[in-house]
Order: structure tokens, then C-alpha cells, then sequence
């Protein structure tokens, strides 16, 4: 009778909305996550349909040139990337993750509203005439202060949505462990629906109709994104909030540097641990002891002064589970900074890949053209192709190979799409060496210069890094939920998205460094406001470059890591 009672609740500390214990029949599982899938689906519709053309519209509203327009871009992308620490850390610590993001879609809401009023109410919206636009620096600052608004909004919904989701599912339950992995498959597909739309229709709104409309839509679509959370809130499993992980990281690190003297016992089994089956981090398994990192384990050797004292300081001493928290994060920084480089390759399809198509012939048919931006649709569909094919093909036959539930391990994963990116670089300068000879072959040296190439052949570009999005950018969603400590995961999602930040900001740095060095004594450099006089292939090749090194370094960081550990745990 007891196994039954225990059976229908969920045994990794979930609740229902209420505060009370989640049950297997009543919450979670696939028929919860709908209304997460479309909340992020509405959510990403908004994002991308608002920053895909975000390069152009800095262009011609405020009348930037092509690299600061890049920088601009690529400084507010790292943005939105890094405000998810501050989100994940509430969410952990303090509010929950259903709670962080309910508050900060709000935020998100006013930001995309003061988007729209600047790019459609006359005082806010610059004046332009002859296609050239003049705008104020209040007007100016208005467009920063909602493009950063924004950025705050995102930071609460990015790292916790997709953790939120994989809440759903019971990892004691073998069949539910499953389908967590699936739904990050599924998590990533829906993402690409709605980035599809926004490639595509939005784009074309804001090239043909105008800014406003294009800014407007996302903010009322955003709305039905909230709409679409609070529906499903009856069938949600909720983690409960652990408490600040950044002070139990610091009393692992005081301790230890407090107890440096003491010696580890040889028995791993007499480091502290408290007797209940749950650990002493509320919402979090006990994870077992591993060798690496010995120096902390002091934070958790018991001495006789420790033993006489009738409650335990935790500045002083810490469980084996606390200790392995910290493991667990320190194990993971170096596979999250492996995702640096590829991340910076990602972010060119938001800047150098649309300055690229802004040259090349955009006809599609007598009277139509496609706005360079929307090429990026073709990544988009790359994912929604790749990913039920992944999923329901390529898995289940390199499962019957290896053995693995999974079939490639995470980080197999992760370092294949690190493998494919480098040819997205390799194609993207090829078809610059394509585009620059046919400039000089046709003389075609103007800044307005149309080149005789169809936009079309930046496809495979687009596409390659779509391919290499769904090993990698899926692969990191997994792994750093998979291998967090329990009560870590929205740090840990959002520590997985600030590889995107430093990517962009790496992007800026070397867009920075390559317009210095390449500008001196009076040459225009790689990337000159007319491409056409330019070298951007060389920036490629310098991608491609850094991205071949980078495989390499994560080789060594593969080969070195140690999957987390926990009672019931089974090999990434």
C-alpha cells in the first residue's frame, strides 16, 4: 500500500501550483508542455521578429554604418544573453522558475511597446528625407533604452523556460527520463517556428510596410505568449527555489580555505553527509563523492571541533553534496567556454551574413525581393528539418550502436555541430570570393552596386549552421541541465546562454581589432561600408580559423570531464 501512496507523486521534490505534492496523473508530462512549447514559440516569434532585421533598421533609422550598426547588434545580442544570470539566480534562489518568468514577460511587454512607439509615433520616430534619416539623440536613446528593456525582459524568461519544461518530467521514472531528453528536441523545434515566421512574414512587413507594424506585431504576438503560459498553470510541476546558490558556493570555497590544514581521510565515506534520504539543499538529490577538485573536499572533513558544536556552521562545514555542487559547476566551465567561438559564428547570421546579402541581387521573380534578413529563414528551416530527423532516425540508430539511451553522448554531440560549424565559414567566404570576383570582373566597385549573384547562393551558409545548431545549441540545452546540481539549473541554463553574450561580444572585439589593423595608413580594411571594396572573405577565414582551434581545445576538455554523479544516475 505505501508503494502505491508513494507512486503517485513524483519523487524529485515537484509541487502543483498550490504548494502541494505533484502527482504522475494529474501534472507534468508531455500534456504540459503545449503551453510551454507555445509560450516560447510566441516568445521567440517576438524576439527574432524584432532583432533579425535589427541591423537594417539601425542602418536606416539611425542611420548607422555597417560596422557600428554590427556592433550595435551584436552588443545588445550579448545582452540579452548575459541578463538570464540575473533571472536564473531569482529564479533559484528566490521566486521559482514559473513565478521569474510570469514577472520578467511583463517587462518584456513595455519593452517591445516603447520599440513600436519609436519607430511609429511622430516626435519619437526620426525624420527622414530622400531614404536619409536624421534622428535626435533623445530619439536615439529611446530606441536603446527599449532595446534594453527588453534584453532585462528576456533575462527572466530565457534560462528558466526551457528548464521549466524539463521540470515536467520525473528523472525516477525511467519512461519520463526519456522524454525529458525528447523535449529538448522538441523545446529547440518550436523555437525555430516561430523564428520562421519572423524571418519570413515580419521581415517583410518591416522592409515593405514599415517599422512599426514590424515591431508591433511581435509585442502583441508576446502578449499571447503570457496568455499561453498562464493556461496551462493547473498541470505544472514546480521546483521549489533551493535558496541562494552563490552562498552555498561561498561557504564551500570559506570552509575549505578555513580547514586548509586538515588532512582527508583516505575513506570517502567519513566526509560529512547528513542521514536523510533527501539532501540538506532543499529541492536537490545527494550526489556521490568524485577525486577531482580534492582541495574543496576539506569543506566537508568533520573534526572534533566541528563534532562537539550542536549545530552545524555552514561556513565551516559543508555536506559531500554541497561540495559536489560546486564540483559540478567548476567541471563545467570549460565546456562552456568551448562554446564561445561557435557562438560567434552563430551571430553572424545577424550581421555579417545580412551586410553580405545586402550586395547581392534579391530578386525573386520580376517584382518581388526578398529582404536579405529573411535568408536567415533558411537556417530556421534546417532546424524544423533536422530536428524530427535527429530525433526519431539518427538517435535510434546510434542507440542500437552504443548502447546509449541518448545514442551519442552530450558531448559527442556538442563537438559534431562544433565540426559543422566550421564549414558554415568555409562556405560563407567562398561565396565572397565568388562575389568580389565578379566585382571586378563587371567593375562593380559602387557602394550601391548590385552584384549579378542571386542572394540564394548564401543558402547553404544558412543552412549549415542550422545543422550545426541542432548537435551543439540542443546538446548544451541538455547537458546543462542533465549535469547542473539540482537546485542549480537555471544558473547553469543561464551559464550555458551566456556563451552566446561572449560570442557577440567576441564578434564586436574582432569586427573592433580587424577594422584597426586593417584600416591603417589610409586603406579602407575588410569590412568597409562598401563591402564591395572590401575583404569580409578574410574575416570568414579568420572564423573558420579560430573555429578549427577551438575543436581542437575541446577535444582535451572532452576527454577530461567527469559526468555528475547522483544515486540514481545513469551515463550522459
Amino acid at each position: 500500500m505505501g508503494d502505491v501512496v508513494e507512486d503517485k507523486y513524483t519523487k524529485d521534490g515537484t509541487t502543483d501550483i498550490r504548494g502541494n505534492p505533484a502527482t504522475r496523473k494529474d501534472t507534468g508530462r508531455w500534456r504540459a508542455c503545449p503551453y510551454i512549447l507555445a509560450n516560447e514559440c510566441c516568445e521567440r516569434l517576438a524576439y527574432y521578429g524584432m532583432s533579425t532585421n535589427l541591423v537594417n533598421f539601425l542602418k536606416e533609422q539611425l542611420n548607422q554604418g555597417n560596422s557600428t550598426a554590427a556592433n550595435n547588434v551584436t552588443n545588445w545580442s550579448g545582452t540579452c544573453y548575459i541578463t538570464p544570470l540575473l533571472g536564473a539566480f531569482l529564479a533559484d534562489a528566490y521566486f521559482g522558475r514559473f513565478w521569474t518568468i510570469a514577472s520578467f514577460m511583463i517587462i518584456y511587454i513595455f519593452g517591445l511597446s516603447l520599440l513600436t512607439m519609436s519607430a511609429s509615433i511622430k516626435g519619437l520616430k526620426p525624420s527622414c528625407h530622400d531614404d536619409v534619416c536624421n534622428p535626435t539623440g533623445a530619439q536615439s536613446a529611446v530606441v536603446f533604452v527599449a532595446l534594453y528593456l527588453i534584453a532585462l525582459g528576456t533575462g527572466g524568461i530565457k534560462p528558466c523556460v526551457s528548464s521549466f519544461g524539463a521540470d515536467q518530467f520525473d528523472e525516477s521514472d525511467e519512461q519520463e527520463k526519456k522524454s525529458k531528453s525528447s523535449f529538448f528536441n522538441w523545446f529547440y523545434f518550436s523555437i525555430n517556428i516561430g523564428a520562421l515566421v519572423a524571418a519570413s512574414v515580419l521581415v517583410w512587413i518591416q522592409t515593405n510596410v514599415g517599422w512599426g507594424w514590424g515591431f508591433g506585431i511581435p509585442a502583441v504576438v508576446m502578449a499571447v505568449a503570457v496568455v499561453c503560459f498562464f493556461i496551462g498553470t493547473p498541470l505544472y510541476r514546480l521546483q521549489k527555489p533551493g535558496g541562494s546558490p552563490l552562498t552555498r558556493v561561498a561557504q564551500v570555497i570559506v570552509a575549505s580555505l578555513r580547514k586548509s590544514t586538515v588532512k582527508v581521510p583516505d575513506d570517502r565515506s567519513l566526509l560529512f553527509e547528513i542521514a536523510d534520504k533527501e539532501s540538506a539543499i532543499q529541492g536537490s538529490r545527494k550526489l556521490e563523492h568524485t577525486d577531482q577538485f580534492k582541495f574543496l573536499d576539506k569543506a566537508c572533513v568533520e573534526t572534533q571541533e566541528d563534532k562537539n558544536k550542536d549545530l552545524v556552521n555552514p561556513w565551516r562545514l559543508c555536506t559531500v553534496t554541497q561540495v559536489e555542487e560546486l564540483k559540478s559547476v567548476v567541471r563545467l566551465l570549460p565546456i562552456w567556454a568551448s562554446g564561445i567561438i561557435f557562438a560567434t559564428v552563430y551571430g553572424q547570421m545577424s550581421t555579417m551574413f545580412v551586410l553580405q546579402g545586402d550586395t547581392l541581387d534579391t530578386h525573386m521573380g520580376p517584382h518581388f525581393k526578398i529582404p536579405p534578413a529573411s535568408l536567415s529563414i533558411f537556417d530556421t528551416i534546417s532546424v524544423i528539418v533536422w530536428v524530427p530527423i535527429y530525433d526519431r532516425i539518427i538517435v535510434p540508430v546510434v542507440r542500437k550502436i552504443t548502447g546509449r539511451a541518448r545514442g551519442f553522448t552530450q558531448l559527442t554531440r556538442m563537438g559534431i555541430g562544433l565540426v559543422i560549424s566550421i564549414f558554415s565559414m568555409l562556405a560563407a567566404g567562398v561565396l565572397e570570393v565568388i562575389r568580389l570576383r565578379t566585382v571586378a570582373r563587371d567593375n562593380l566597385y559602387g557602394a550601391k552596386d548590385i552584384i549579378p549573384l542571386s542572394i540564394f547562393w548564401q543558402i547553404p551558409q544558412y543552412f549549415i549552421v542550422g545543422a550545426a545548431e541542432i548537435f551543439t545549441f540542443i546538446g548544451q540545452l541538455e547537458f546543462f541541465y542533465d549535469q547542473a546540481p539540482d537546485a542549480m539549473r537555471s544558473m547553469c541554463s543561464a551559464l550555458s546562454l551566456t556563451t552566446v553574450a561572449l560570442g557577440n561580444y567576441l564578434s564586436t572585439l574582432l569586427v573592433t581589432i580587424v577594422k584597426d589593423i586593417t584600416t591603417k595608413d589610409g586603406k579602407l580594411g575588410w569590412i568597409p561600408d562598401n563591402l564591395n571594396r572590401g575583404h569580409l572573405d578574410y574575416f570568414f577565414w579568420l572564423l573558420a580559423i579560430l573555429s578549427v582551434v577551438n575543436f581542437l581545445v575541446y577535444l582535451l576538455i572532452a576527454h577530461w570531464y567527469q559526468y555528475k554523479k547522483t544515486a540514481d544516475s545513469v551515463d550522459g
